[in-house]
């Protein structure tokens, strides 16, 4: 019999005993069993610390980011074996699809998220804050790697999917992970893990799994952990009430399953394509995964002279649904994830029929494909309806996490926000309509219960990802039922892995420490000019002082000419009353091309081109008989992988361009980004 294992202090481990038999879904058979007795969760935290951490912290944002998509690469090259694993689960190729390469696409993604922080292992926040009169002092905010553990506890339902899309932020903020699945599904997770770990392209360390129930996992945690939970609400706040939790103030993120809905707008009625779009994709949440996921839909709201319409819509589009073994042709849903969810599901089924009726399914008699219901964990699609929402409210408390869902009528737009926040916080909620105004009235009025909201219209629809797909660059998580947590979300998400420090003092000092530079800071006179220097040569903080060019009426002519800007306030001086302006003024873009002009070293060197203009600004008019130079400073560096042997091994410089005229005050101020060649083509 097969023994799915931990993979704790660097080696695969065999718990003590037998803690979970493991069943395949759609046979019943068993596949295999496996345990977490025995294991040492304090020596596997400090081992994460210790090995793991120590290692992701010596690695800039730009090496975890590269470390991400090689991983990302390689698990693509193993999906088939997944997809074979993760029918074990009850699931369809759509369902397996979702699992498996959707948390694939989750770490390319966060892999992506390295072009928007510096090359360091740590992220400089903000701007600074200027704290003194003369500039000799200033504040500014760094975020460091924590140096915890991730601890990830994580649901049935997506094996894959629920541990990709934790660890790819956690690791991109160089926080090491321990993931504990649900030892219902963990043998998919297993087979992925060994893959990672055998791959060598994580430091040691950096992920440990726990197969099995994991009691006492975080009984040793610390303030430096995170914690995070993907499951129940009950689970969820048991956990979260934990003593050791307060104790260490230990983060704990809960993203709990939750009473999601989705609302008709008055103006989809039948014939249009959003009521089409309606049916489908309320029929798509209630099947896809067979119900089992935290953001599916449990309550669709819809205006009450179109509730028999919809109901009709939805039951025959349930009605063509095959159920059974996801390998017979034609089968579009397979089962639940074990026989115990089926009785879990059955519990609250037979609760929620007590307040409402049954429009469509049988929980006895429905037809199975290919497999024997008796022995799989199969469960039909069951349609409530509740007639009188806001007085028969069960449909706002229960939860079968299943195929159930229920439909039930609104009168206006303001009740189905109110219905929809009955649910007392959640994930999600959609909204299908042809009208933007309906549409905004609800989100603005829905929004402070839901953590997402969908609106679908035709317009969308071909590329929407649907009601129920978080996706890897927005937040994850909602209010009050929904657990109150928030997790992916792109760079927001990485950010709750580091912790914020107000930093204080001399700019120079500052530079130094963020590698950004700091006005006020020293400005070293570069020499040989910046533009003659390789990447690596550059140095923080190091200036070009240009020559000065004193501005004409004819520059100013000229520049119209060339650029079409005729704009009154640059060439007619008559038209200038009532404005900030004493005269005619220069164009702000001829500054900066003039800029360009003085600071540019034209000869070919290791710059190999201009490709971007950030944060500019014009913050003083500049007139005829003004004198402009500029300060050209090395204002950061951001080091850039080779994408092939034969690519050219470059970095991105961040040039401060500081335009001041003869007073000595800054007329303009832009970031310009260029490429520059390194020295070193080996790398």
């Amino acid at each position: 019999m097969q023994r799915y294992q931990s993979y704790a202090l660097g080696q695969w481990i065999d718990g003590d005993g037998t803690e979970t038999n493991l069943y395949n879904a759609i046979t019943g058979e068993k596949i295999g069993e496996t345990s977490s007795i025995g294991l040492d969760y304090a020596a596997m935290l400090e081992y994460g610390r210790k090995t793991g951490g120590r290692a992701l912290r010596k690695m800039t944002f730009q090496e975890r980011g590269r470390m991400l998509k090689a991983l990302a690469m390689h698990l693509m090259t193993k999906k088939d074996l997944y997809y074979q694993v993760s029918a074990w689960t009850g699931a369809t190729k759509v369902d397996s699809w979702i699992d498996i390469e959707g948390g694939i696409g989750n770490v390319f993604a966060n892999a992506s998220l390295r072009r928007q922080f510096p090359d360091l292992p740590y992220y400089v926040d903000g701007v600074a804050a200027p704290l003194s009169k003369n500039g000799s002092f200033i504040g500014h905010h760094i975020m460091v790697p924590k140096e915890g553990v991730a601890v990830h506890i994580n649901a049935f339902n997506f094996p894959i999917w629920g541990m990709l899309e934790k660890i790819a932020v956690n690791l991109m903020a160089g926080v090491p992970a321990i993931v504990k699945p649900s030892e219902y599904t963990c043998f998919l997770t297993e087979v992925m893990v060994r893959d990672i770990i055998d791959s060598k392209i994580l430091p040691e360390g950096s992920l440990q799994l726990i197969c099995g129930l994991g009691r006492g996992l975080i009984d040793s945690v610390s303030s430096e952990d995170i914690v995070t939970f993907t499951g129940s609400a009950a689970t969820g706040k048991m956990l979260k009430a934990h003593p050791r939790i307060a104790q260490e103030s230990v983060a704990f993120n809960l993203e709990a399953d939750s009473l999601n809905a989705t609302i008709l707008g008055k103006y989809a009625v039948p014939g249009t394509e959003e009521f089409d779009l309606f049916i489908k994709e309320t029929v798509k949440e209630i099947t896809v995964k067979a119900g089992q996921k935290c953001t599916a839909v449990r309550r669709i709201i819809v205006p009450e002279d179109l509730i028999d319409e919809v109901e009709k819509g939805i039951a025959a589009r349930l009605a063509t649904t095959k159920i059974g073994d996801p390998s017979v042709d034609g089968v579009r849903m397979g089962s639940l994830a074990t026989r115990m969810q089926v009785d879990r599901v059955r519990a609250s089924v037979e609760e929620l029929a007590k307040s409402q009726d049954i429009v469509f399914g049988n929980m006895d008699e429905f037809e199975v494909f290919g497999a024997d219901k008796n022995t799989g964990a199969f469960f039909s699609p069951i349609l409530f309806r509740n007639n009188d929402p806001f007085n028969k409210t069960a449909c706002h408390d229960i939860e079968a996490f299943g195929p159930v869902s229920t439909i039930m009528p609104y009168k206006e737009i303001d009740d189905a926000i109110e219905l929809a926040k009955m649910g007392k916080g959640s994930l999600v909620s959609s909204i299908v309509t042809p009208n933007d105004k309906e549409a905004a009235e609800y989100v603005v009025g829905a929004a402070s219960m839901h953590g997402r909201i969908l609106v679908l219209n035709k317009e969308c629809a071909k590329e929407s990802t649907g009601h129920g797909s978080p996706m890897p660059l927005l937040t994850h998580g909602g209010p009050g039922r929904a657990g109150g947590g928030e997790e992916m979300g792109g760079k927001r998400g990485v950010l709750h892995y580091l912790q914020r420090t107000a930093i204080q003092g001399h700019p120079t000092t500052i530079t130094h420490i963020t590698q950004q530079f700091q006005v006020g800071a020293e400005m070293p006179e570069a020499n040989p000019h910046v533009f003659r220097k390789h990447f690596e040569e550059l140095v923080i903080g190091e200036t070009v002082f240009t020559h000065k060019h004193t501005v004409t009426e004819t520059d100013i002519v000229n520049f119209a000419n060339v650029s079409g800007d005729n704009f009154y306030a640059h060439m007619d001086a008559t038209s200038l009353e009532g404005t900030i302006f004493e005269g005619r003024v220069a164009h702000g873009y001829f500054v900066l091309s003039k800029a360009a002009g003085l600071f540019v070293d034209p000869k070919k060197g290791p710059v190999l081109l201009n490709y971007g203009l950030d944060e500019a600004r014009f913050t003083k008019p500049v007139y005829p008989g003004a004198t402009i130079g500029v300060r050209f400073t090395v204002k950061e560096k951001v080091d850039q992988e080779k994408h092939s042997e034969d690519d050219i091994a470059k970095g991105i410089v961040k040039f401060l361009v500081d335009v001041y005229d003869e007073t000595g005050e800054t007329v303009a101020l832009a970031t310009i980004l260029t490429m520059v060649k390194k020295l070193d083509q080996s790398k």
